[in-house]
């Protein structure tokens, strides 16, 4: 069992943050049903008071009563839920919905009003509308105000709706059916003290779901029991809480949803002014068990003398929650503790990775007066999959384009070198790929790699041997075991020189008073010697001394060395612990081949 102690508080907040997910689509129904709270939770809670305004509502050849229209989207959802679910009607048009929320604010009530202008649905027909449109909405409140544009959606399914959250019931609906398609809001503004932004238009094809197993009174109730205990749940809550939030993740699928772009101008805390925009946000589609990526373009930070931030493209790519479902669909009715320190690793979604791209920053140095931060990524990615109890076995990283400007009065001695030998920036790039091979029993190291633009190129790879399933146990003693067993099969290195030679000769020279040109061939025959003499006349001695005087001399600007153990599988902790002591006895146990190109 694994050593990891959860809290019954960690338990409540994993259980609140699962249930919150949940929630929001069902919050204007749920307060109907939620029991009565005593005096005391009342005035801790100290809710806002709403009413709600209807002058007017036009039903053209509907099956339900104007007056009971008013009452459902007044509040009555739960006991007109029925009416709703076989609405009949050609037409429904309510120009105005003015909702007043007031709130008492230190003994003093302040009042905000939220406004739809001119909500319609044609063509209903069993409670689902043909088309639904609203003209527009607006919020006032003492500290800001809002106004967002027209809305309109078809195939607006409310007996979906109200099925999902178990408010009707249709035994024939099992499978996913369209909530609504063709949706588009029209964009908006947003006005406070401090801040105004613009928001873009938000649209997507289709939204799809099937019914819930747990009504929304249910849910209203596993709600409310977790209110009451937050810091200590029962078992049976965070049992009923679990289930609700599998059945959630895979009871949705949409069509992307596209932001077109988000802009905002205001000042911090300090007065100082500042800008924000967006060109545009994509959402991917949603399926049962994925969350979807979520990508950014044309990312802007403008924070005036304090520097700017800027990004091309930022994704943060999908999660794959199947697994945690299972776990999840499995447990028992109760879940304590012990239960759950047994399988949260088999809760860990599958997260994909994310990516950016074209990341520039200009900022102040906050270490040294006058000095900025300068720095450019032209790309950077990480990839993860495979994932075994919680733990990734492929992972893929790598950047492009690291772009750094050398300060050019910094403190650093080494970096005022480069700046004195006419280095003033750095353009650098790495990558680290791996995977565990199950058929084998291995990890595969194809690449730990660093690069930089006229300075070197450093390639690591290899193979580790004796890499079993038990690396990812959740037990932590049997994983901690499986890694003091990897063995070093094969070690590969490759180092290409574009300059970085030069500069190490360069500052050495300006060390001793010589010239570069003579330091070259005396370290080439010093790092030689110094080979021979370690490995003690082995019989890659030889080689591999020739190669790195090649190398180092500068006849040759490539060097490659393969290591290979002799015997499986491979060099084990044991033979690095006793190599600590005495580096040559590794010496017999490999075979060495080197080249210099």
């Amino acid at each position: 069992m694994t050593s990891n102690v959860i809290s019954r508080r960690g338990l409540a907040s994993i259980a609140a943050a699962c249930l919150v997910s949940v929630a929001l689509p069902a919050i204007p129904a749920m307060a109907q049903k939620v029991k009565t709270r005593t005096p005391t939770q009342e005035a801790v809670a100290a809710a806002p008071a709403f009413s709600i305004s209807i002058p007017t509502v036009d039903a053209v050849d509907s099956s339900v009563d104007e007056e009971t229209i008013r009452a459902i989207i007044s509040g009555d959802l739960v006991d007109n839920a029925e009416a709703l679910a076989t609405l009949d009607a050609s037409s429904i048009t309510v120009p105005e919905i003015r909702v007043t929320i007031t709130t008492t604010i230190d003994g003093a009530p302040e009042e905000s009003t939220l406004v739809f202008n001119n909500l319609v649905l044609e063509n209903v027909s069993k409670g689902v509308a043909s088309s639904v449109s609203l003209d527009g909405s607006s919020f006032t409140a003492p500290d800001g105000s809002a106004e967002m544009g027209a809305m309109s959606a078809a195939n607006f399914n409310m007996a979906g709706v109200l099925d999902i959250y178990g408010l009707v019931d249709d035994p024939g609906w099992t499978s996913m059916e369209t909530l609504y398609s063709d949706f588009v809001l029209e964009g908006g503004s947003f006005e406070a003290e401090d801040a105004s932004c613009q928001l873009g238009s938000i649209s997507t094809a289709e939204v799809r779901a099937r019914p819930l197993d747990t009504s929304l009174i249910e849910f209203a109730a596993v709600m409310q029991q977790l209110e009451d205990n937050p810091d200590d749940p029962s078992p049976e809550t965070l049992g009923k809480v679990f289930r609700i939030y599998a059945d959630f993740l895979t009871a949705f699928e949409t069509e992307e949803f596209v932001v077109d772009g988000l802009s905002c101008d205001g000042v911090d805390d300090e007065g100082r002014s500042l800008t924000i925009a967006v060109a545009g946000m994509t959402m991917g589609g949603m399926s049962p068990g994925i969350y979807p990526s979520i990508a950014m373009d044309g990312f802007a930070l403008d924070m005036g003398d304090e520097g700017t931030i800027a990004l091309g493209n930022v994704t943060i790519k999908r999660s794959d929650f199947t697994s945690a479902i299972a776990t999840l669909e499995s447990a028992p009715e109760r879940i304590d503790d012990g239960w759950l320190a047994e399988n949260v690793r088999s809760m860990i979604p599958a997260f994909e990775g994310f990516a950016l791209s074209d990341l520039s920053v200009d900022i102040p140095d906050p270490d040294v007066d006058g000095e900025r931060i300068v720095a450019d990524v032209d790309a950077f990615d990480l990839t993860l999959g495979g994932y075994i109890n919680g733990i990734p076995s492929v992972l893929d990283t790598s950047a492009t384009g690291i772009r750094v400007q050398l300060p050019e009065d910094g403190g650093d001695e080494q970096l005022q070198q480069l700046v004195s030998l006419g280095i003033t920036d750095i353009d650098a790039g790495f990558r680290v790929a791996a995977s565990w091979n199950a058929g084998t029993s291995s990890i595969d190291v194809e690449e730990i790699s660093l690069s930089g633009v006229d300075l070197a190129t450093v390639v690591l790879s290899g193979t580790l041997a004796n890499a079993t399933e038990a690396l990812f146990s959740s037990d932590e003693n049997e994983a901690m075991m499986a890694g003091l067993a990897l063995a070093v099969k094969t070690l590969n290195l490759d180092i290409t020189d574009a300059g970085l030679s030069d500069i190490i000769l360069a500052i050495a020279a300006a060390e001793q008073g010589a010239d570069p040109a003579t330091l070259r061939p005396v370290f080439a025959g010093l790092a030689e010697g110094t080979i021979i003499g370690v490995m003690a006349g082995a019989a890659d001695a030889a080689n591999l001394g020739s190669a790195i005087n090649r190398f180092v001399s500068g006849a040759a600007k490539s060097l490659s060395i393969g290591i290979e153990a002799k015997n499986d599988p491979g060099l084990s902790m044991i033979d690095f612990a006793a190599a600590e002591e005495d580096p040559t006895v590794l010496i017999d146990k490999v075979n060495i081949t080197a080249t210099a190109e």
